[in-house]
């Protein structure tokens, strides 16, 4: 059985700006993409490339990213913009990409900014949402944000999600979603790269960094590199010497 969304109070500055509004537009203010504005099929092209970039954090959409049976199905209008968002999200590109190499956490916190435009507003957040996740699956999830209050009075069926708070770094859309930390070396990305782990602790230099000043020790090079080399005469030993080779052959007088 699924529990039902944890409540949570936004604990944020943020929740305080319900857009951009009015009196914010500058060159950080997005462009809304809705499909009632759409005239003609180079508008629709470019509503469906701000789809992608919006889901999949792209500037110019991959070829093996790309939903092409969902993007027949919005130009003929058998889905809503909503309906593509929704197909997108949980196409298999997406998991492979964004869900399978993160925690349930940092998925909340991408998902929130991919679908509903801002990032989250706490940790209860995220517990709450993880909490969905854990319960009815990702597919679960996706449909409980796009079905959500407000998903519907920000962008409804037809407009393009597009960050509606105010940016405080780079645009949402430009966060990449891949690697999380936790999934960083199980994704083939090493943490923890060992050799400079070895250089660090183990090298000489590391070694005389922590003697402290006026130990000898840390001037063992200098030492070296000064002393006079001295030729010592050659120890010999009974077992060292082969006798046989002072015999001389028979054929020799």
């Amino acid at each position: 059985m699924a529990l039902p969304l944890l409540d949570y109070k936004p604990t944020t500055q943020n929740h305080r700006v319900s857009s951009f509004g009015i009196a914010d537009q500058n060159e950080d203010t997005p462009y809304i993409y809705r499909i009632e504005d759409v005239s003609d099929p180079s508008e629709v092209e470019a509503l469906i490339w701000a789809a992608y970039r919006q889901v999949f954090s792209e500037h110019e959409t991959l070829r093996f990213n790309r939903q092409i049976a969902s993007e027949s199905r919005l130009r003929n209008g058998a889905i809503t913009v909503r309906g593509f968002i929704r197909e997108l999200a949980k196409s298999e590109r997406f998991y492979s990409t964004v869900v399978s190499v993160n925690n349930n956490y940092r998925l909340v916190q991408i998902c929130l900014k991919r679908f509903l435009g801002r990032d989250s507003y706490n940790k209860d957040e995220e517990i709450a949402w993880s909490i969905v996740i854990g319960t009815k699956g990702f597919g679960g999830f996706v449909d409980a944000l796009l079905d959500s209050e407000e998903y519907t009075l920000a962008f409804g069926d037809y407009t393009v999600p597009y960050q509606r708070k105010r940016m405080e770094a780079r645009p949402f859309n430009l966060d990449t979603p891949r690697y999380g930390e936790d999934f960083q070396e199980t994704a083939g990305t090493i943490k923890n790269d060992w050799r400079f782990t070895i250089e660090k602790f183990y090298t000489k230099k590391y070694q005389d960094r922590k003697l402290a000043e006026g130990d000898p020790r840390r001037y063992s090079d200098m030492a070296a590199a000064i002393a006079p080399k001295v030729n010592y005469a050659q120890k010999l030993t009974a077992s060292g010497i082969d006798y046989m080779s002072k015999v001389p052959s028979r054929g020799k007088r």
